[in-house]
């Protein structure tokens, strides 16, 4: 099942950000480390053509280190793109963007014109904090509500570089559906798209899976319970959060579990790895061929039924 979120001022992002593309020398991406693939956009490519691309993975600090170098190496080997990783709020790192940027555009002279450049990303990867870091002032506005920025503006950076903020959007479907609760784990798409108990109990399924010491070592089980429902209602009771008749208060237990990742209370977690997209992209392939293969027969036998009924 893919998830639909898609509101109107995002709609009239992407047809302005297509319209001024063609204009710009250069193209930033800012996506969130911890999940590289699930909150990069897939239009991104088929607006960006040749022009040179740059992927910072935002949130370092808070993904695991290995899978984000696996990362860095994997988006480095499509050509035109390099990688960056960074922590949030470090400006000397932050900097060596903007010298990224003139490495990958030699043969533009700044001396003639600026140098302009694009940056993109989905709402809450950290974008507009990063260029204000850039900027060395307050230039966008930030939040940690999805979309904030809503209207282009350009700002000005050292060495004649122009920046063109955009605001954030997502595509119209997220599709595989895990691309959707993982962006909902990180606080990338409002918590009313998707239940919010299931957005917590894809983490616990996962946390159980990928990483069992970090949840032993911070809710205190001896013994790792079975399943992501048996962990939640194990949190709810070491922390004692009942409703009436002693109902473990899941909701509460949600709260927890995204708010402990989300400010990495939990440790260096990251929720996806190349490795897993590309069996998932195989999945859905295959799974998408069967479907065509399936309206292709029926198409033959009802194309078959209508030539019987106009024999007669």
């Amino acid at each position: 099942m893919a998830i639909n979120w898609f509101p109107g001022h995002m709609h009239k992002a992407r047809k302005e950000i297509k319209q001024v593309m063609p204009q710009m020398d250069l193209i930033i991406e800012v996506v969130d480390a911890r999940i590289p693939f699930s909150s990069e956009n897939p239009l991104v490519p088929a607006l960006r053509g040749e022009k040179p691309l740059i992927k910072v993975l935002n949130k370092r600090d808070l993904a695991d280190p290995e899978i984000t170098e696996q990362w860095r190496a994997w988006l480095e080997k499509e050509r035109g793109v390099r990688a960056i990783t960074l922590t949030h709020n470090q400006r000397t790192e932050a900097l060596s963007i903007l010298k990224l940027a003139e490495e990958m555009t030699p043969d533009h002279d700044r001396q003639k014109s600026a140098l302009r450049v694009m940056i993109l990303g989905i709402p809450n990867v950290g974008k507009s904090t990063l260029i204000n870091t850039l900027a060395g002032r307050p230039a966008a506005k930030t939040g940690n509500e999805p979309a904030v920025t809503r209207a282009q503006q350009a700002i000005k950076l050292p060495n004649n570089i122009l920046l063109y903020d955009t605001p954030g959007f997502l595509w119209p479907k997220l599709s595989p559906e895990a691309c959707g609760y993982r962006l909902a784990v990180t606080g990338a798409i409002r918590s009313s798209v998707l239940d919010f108990e299931d957005i917590a109990m894809f983490e616990a399924e996962y946390l159980l899976e990928v990483y069992p010491e970090l949840v032993r070592a911070r809710y205190g089980f001896d013994e790792l319970p079975k399943d992501g429902l048996a962990l939640m209602d194990g949190i709810a009771a070491k922390r004692r959060f009942f409703g009436r008749g002693g109902v473990p208060d899941l909701h509460k237990v949600s709260e927890v579990l995204l708010n402990e990742f989300r400010a990495g209370t939990l440790g260096r977690i990251s929720l996806e790895t190349p490795e897993m997209v590309e069996h998932e992209a195989r999945e859905a392939a295959a799974a998408a061929a069967e479907k065509a293969a399936l309206d292709e027969a029926k198409g033959t036998k009802k194309g078959a039924r209508k030539g019987r009924s106009g024999k007669h």
